[in-house]
């Protein structure tokens, strides 16, 4: 048995935790590769509104196994505040034991290098994500497995401080103290030891005895470490090869793979957007798409869908078909924009070169719909609706083969 994946196709926040809620009632597993607390996912059942971070999308199905994998960076006191909404997860809820700890001085280390760049930050969250993973490709980071040991884990963290004391000092972050710190992972480990293991063998041992597994990411692929638009990224491998790395499988292993687009595009903090409206069309968006961050507050830019971007990020995913959500969002706009191409230099290219400073959007306009939401029908939408999907699938070259049409579990279209 293979694992099905799903993989965001723009700059994160497409609606990927409603997808992965909706498909993980068919699975046994359900599994979470790379990211941090930085990342959120919204998802509304029966008019209820859940926020998580760290535990899979497939905790609202309770019979599926959900798993944090090696690839994910752990912020103790994040897990456990997100652990208490929900009873009896012992059992259901397992936490890779090579999964690396963000522990509170991280954020202090991210919150003072962003305010040292000024005007040039990148517009991180602020929560330690980059340097837990800066850590742990130095190879001086510190993994869940340790908190069983929290005396010996806060000896080393101490060792840590004192090393780079010089480094500390520019930052102005203390050393903690060493008896306080052991209370705090002590604290940890109490919470958390039930639910530390091996998880790459579990993962293994599901495949081998056929067990459906879901695999899901953080943020989106425009935002990959290497193949985003850098600087403006986050700290690890956002595309389906990630999970690969964040959860120990080959990539034989992977399956049908589910890229996950909104219907127009947002993104949250600094960097390049070239379909990104600062007029009117833009404040509606954001407005009827109560497009503000899961886990920030911060409200999003938003913009025009970018076929140009979804063509890229969809290549190198592998996907073989868009999850297109929040249709409805569009509904009631006499003109609908897609752009299909960019303009670099005077010249028109239909592909994201490395270095999207200059980049121009080239539109195409479409005409609207009145409404498509609660509709569960492809043939029940309206006629315009259906041609921008249509034109979606030209543009990009991969079958659309979802359509959400409202923030609800079930108002969602499975196209044969």
């Amino acid at each position: 048995m293979s694992a099905d994946l799903i993989v965001g196709i723009q700059w994160g926040d497409e609606g990927k935790g409603k997808m992965v809620d909706m498909l993980a009632q068919n699975y046994d597993v359900v599994c979470r590769s790379q990211g941090g607390h930085n990342a959120g996912h919204t998802i509304w059942v029966d008019g209820t509104r859940y926020a998580l971070h760290l535990i899979p999308s497939g905790v609202l199905n309770p019979k599926a196994i959900n798993i944090i994998g090696n690839g994910v960076v752990l912020s103790p006191e994040s897990i456990i505040k997100e652990m208490s909404q929900f009873e009896n997860l012992e059992g259901r809820l397992f936490i890779s034991d090579k999964a690396h700890l963000n522990l509170p001085y991280h954020a202090l280390i991210d919150q003072a290098k962003e305010r040292l760049k000024g005007d040039k930050a990148i517009g991180t969250t602020g929560k330690g994500i980059g340097p837990s993973y800066a850590e742990k490709i130095s190879r001086t980071g510190f993994r869940v497995g340790e908190l069983l040991n929290p005396k010996k884990l806060a000896s080393g963290i101490i060792e840590y401080f004192e090393q780079n004391r010089a480094i500390f000092d520019v930052l102005e972050i203390e050393t903690p103290k060493e008896d306080e710190l052991v209370e705090l992972l002590a604290s940890y480990t109490k919470e958390l030891a039930p639910f530390i293991a091996n998880t790459t063998n579990m993962v293994w041992k599901a495949l081998d005895e056929n067990k459906k597994i879901l695999l899901e990411g953080a943020q989106g692929t425009l935002l990959d470490i290497d193949h985003g638009t850098y600087p403006y990224v986050t700290s690890s491998s956002t595309v389906s090869a990630g999970a690969c790395t964040g959860l120990g499988i080959a990539p034989k292993d992977i399956g049908v793979v589910t890229g996950i687009v909104k219907a127009y595009c947002t993104r949250v903090g600094n960097g390049p957007f070239p379909s990104e409206d600062f007029g009117p069309d833009g404040d509606t968006l954001a407005e009827v798409g109560h497009e503000v961050g899961t886990t920030t507050g911060r409200k999003r830019r938003c913009g025009w869908f970018d076929a140009v971007a979804v063509k890229y990020s969809s290549r190198l995913n592998g996907c073989d078909q868009l999850s297109l959500m929040k249709l409805d969002v569009l509904d009631g706009f006499p003109k609908i924009k897609i752009c299909v191409a960019y303009e670099l230099n005077g010249e028109r290219i239909d592909y994201m070169p490395s270095d999207m400073d200059d980049v121009k959007p080239i539109y195409e306009e479409l005409d609207g719909w009145d409404s498509v939401v609660g509709c569960r029908e492809y043939d029940k939408l309206p006629e315009n609706a259906k041609k921008y999907i249509e034109k979606i699938e030209e543009l990009t070259g991969v079958k659309v083969g979802i359509v959400s049409t409202s923030p609800e579990r079930d108002d969602t279209i499975i196209r044969g």
